[in-house]
């Protein structure tokens, strides 16, 4: 079988919003997307049917913890991440720079690499740029990230420049190692913590480098909103029109559609299904807390709209029962029902960019996450 090459298309523009289709060796993603997180080569509690019926083309999958278990060699042995975990679909790896520097213990940064002790059995590790691009070549992912070091908020402008060029002395080396096989791309990663002056600077030494597409990593660490979308309004428009961006690790609805505006086209967060797990949802009239005693003797779905007509058989009075009695349901339930909601806003997105009816969709999704839940009965 002869795989497709990588690709990307604009399809369609509002203002700075796209709607683009990504093509892989799995198949073809439409953007705006968003990846649901299956870090270990699992999106928590739900099963490969239930997250393609919710609508998601692409999952995202770490290299720091796949590499520590079950290990990049033993998946390739077994076909594949693919194959491993029974997704047919594109997958994205996150490289685990970001793993390293918050998970990993005795972690030490030298030109070469991160060295680093297991925050699972405390073993020695080594994990540099190219053997992060041999890790993420092994699980046979569509696309791969470059390996970059992670800095946090608040930093320096003086320390968030030594770090953001060492990103990109590390970028460079992934690009020589990445092997080019047909349908996968390798993504750089633009960095430079709130400093415009260092974004540019970043995004120009990648841009030379040359990738498949361009990530924003080092935001959604605690710098608020409205700082993150300053960072992007400087950052994206020096991007590539004719590559993908993607947002890491972004974020709740609203910061996913102000992201979108500003021509972000790949998000991935954990907030579905680790909100889930907590008894929280995201709903089209904001997040509803199930946990709450408002919602024990309500009849009504947690949102009568839901596209998934198994969600909408279950009420919020039994979703309540569940989660107070600990019951595994509750957050499997619960999660589905948030990446489906997910799932719903970005086809919204698409659908309204390729109509030119962009700003009308975001004042009614404004409109509709200010009225807030449903009054209890």
């Amino acid at each position: 079988m002869t795989l497709p090459a990588f690709g990307f298309s604009v399809q369609a523009r509002d203002g700075a919003a796209r709607h683009g289709r990504l093509t892989c060796a799995h198949g073809t993603v439409e953007t705006p997307a968003f990846m649901p997180v299956g870090t270990a080569g699992t999106v928590k509690g739900l099963r490969s049917g239930e997250i393609a019926a919710s609508g998601t083309e692409i999952v995202l999958a770490n290299t720091y913890h796949l590499m520590l278990r079950p290990g990049a060699e033993r998946i390739a042995r077994l076909g594949g991440l693919h194959a491993f975990m029974n997704w047919p679909r594109p997958i994205l790896t996150d490289s685990g720079g970001f793993q390293v520097m918050s998970l990993a213990e005795l972690r030490k940064i030298t030109e070469r690499g991160v060295t680093f002790r297991s925050h699972v059995d405390g073993r020695p590790h080594a994990l540099t740029p190219e053997r992060a691009v041999e890790i993420q070549d092994l699980l046979g992912v569509d696309i791969s990230m470059v390996l970059d070091e992670c800095t946090p908020f608040p930093i320096a402008g003086a320390e968030a420049g030594e770090s953001m060029r060492l990103s990109l002395r590390w970028a460079a080396r992934c690009k020589t190692a990445f092997p080019g096989h047909p349908g996968r791309g390798l993504f750089g990663i633009v960095q430079g913590s709130v400093y415009p002056e260092l974004r540019r600077e970043s995004a120009a030494g990648l841009i030379d480098i040359g990738f498949h597409g361009y990530a924003v990593g080092g935001l959604a660490v605690g710098e608020g909103q409205e700082t993150m979308l300053k960072v992007l309004e400087e950052t994206v428009p020096i991007l590539p029109e004719e590559r993908p961006r993607y947002l890491m690790g972004v974020g709740k609805p609203d910061d996913l559609v102000r992201a979108v505006q500003r021509g972000i086209d790949m998000f991935d967060c954990v907030l579905p299904t680790r909100s889930g797990r907590t008894g929280q949802a995201f709903t089209r009239r904001g997040e509803v807390n199930l946990r709450n005693a408002r919602h024990k003797d309500d009849p009504r779905p947690l949102d009568p709209e839901s596209p998934n007509p198994e969600l909408r058989q279950y009420s919020r009075a039994y979703l309540h029962h569940l989660v107070r009695s600990g019951e595994m349901l509750g957050p499997i339930l619960l999660s589905l029902h948030n990446l489906t909601y997910y799932q719903e806003l970005m086809a919204g997105l698409r659908a309204a960019i390729a109509e030119g009816r962009l700003a009308a969709f975001v004042a009614d999704f404004e409109a509709e996450q200010a009225a807030g839940d449903l009054p209890p009965l």
